[in-house]
């Protein structure tokens, strides 16, 4: 009788046993805002040093505004203000990845075949790295073949929004890193 109980207790020990404990998963990669702020800094550094190639062009402007919210820019609804980013950054950091890489895939299109800007698309490029490491890669919209009499006026339109969503971002990323 006692090796059927031995028997028994073999095969019941395991169902009165909770479980095995689940492995923990992960910890998620966090940003790393002291770095975004850098590179941010470092890319308004360079915008600001591109020299137009047409002079008719400094004189000119963005006014309009797109509906459809196209190119991607930095909105109050994206809750990128500061009591926003301290409990919540994750809609923040979509909406500048997906800019983020609609203008490095501007800055590779076409539009910029003859004025290649290594410097502004490696530091788009590490700004990319670092914020995808969190929140994966948006979808990416490729860009239609233009005309090459309109390449001036799109690269100086695509570098001016480039300008003012980087002043955005990196106050962003100032207020996160301190």
């Amino acid at each position: 009788m006692a090796p059927l109980r031995r028997l028994c207790l073999c095969l019941c020990l395991p169902l009165l046993l909770p479980p095995p404990a689940a492995p923990a998963p992960a910890p998620a990669p966090r940003t790393d805002w002291v770095a975004c702020r850098n590179l941010s800094r470092q890319l308004s550094r360079l915008l600001a040093t591109v020299k137009e190639p047409h002079r008719v062009l400094e004189e000119m402007h963005l006014n309009e505004e797109d509906p459809k919210n196209w190119p991607p820019r930095i909105r109050c609804s994206d809750a990128c203000d500061p009591p926003m980013l301290d409990t919540n950054n994750t809609r923040c950091l979509q909406r500048i990845l997906q800019g983020l890489q609609h203008y490095r895939d501007l800055l590779g299109s076409d539009i910029f075949t003859a004025r290649h800007l290594p410097g502004l698309e490696a530091v788009l490029d590490q700004l990319l790295r670092l914020v995808q490491q969190e929140h994966g890669r948006p979808p990416r919209h490729p860009m239609a073949p233009s005309e090459a009499w309109a390449h001036p006026l799109l690269q100086h339109l695509a570098l001016q929004r480039l300008q003012s969503f980087t002043t955005i971002m990196s106050r962003v990323f100032t207020h996160s890193a301190s």
